[in-house]
């Protein structure tokens, strides 16, 4: 047995994140299909398009990891500004401030997962 998902044919949410500006387009990967004690989503930041800064505290310690298919923008992590693009990695740790924005020429796309820390 094997679960399998296309694109063309998942449901795509669309929502506003932390306060951001603009609305994120969400797709969810496998949801409850799957045991893996994380979950995983493809973001979509059309350009301007931001997650608010927040962060994720004792109530919910939860460590991010943000892998970038396509597009370019910058994070802001802890006060520190970054710069992102295609094919980059970027780990949150939990209790640490974070969020991106879309500031290149076109979409902003990224596969995003997050679970509980240990």
């Amino acid at each position: 047995m094997y679960f399998k998902q296309t694109e063309i044919h998942d449901e795509w949410k669309s929502q506003r994140i932390h306060e951001g500006s603009g609305f994120i387009k969400r797709r969810n990967l496998f949801g409850s299909a799957t045991n893996l004690p994380v979950q995983i989503e493809v973001w979509e930041l059309d350009e301007g398009v931001s997650e608010g800064d927040h962060t994720h505290g004792e109530d919910r310690p939860l460590e991010e990891i943000y892998y970038f298919l396509q597009g370019s923008g910058i994070m802001s992590i802890d006060g520190e500004t970054i710069e992102v693009t295609q094919n980059d990695a970027v780990m949150v740790p939990p209790n640490v401030d974070h969020g991106i924005t879309n500031t290149g020429v076109g979409p902003l796309k990224m596969i995003i997962v997050w679970g509980i820390s240990s």
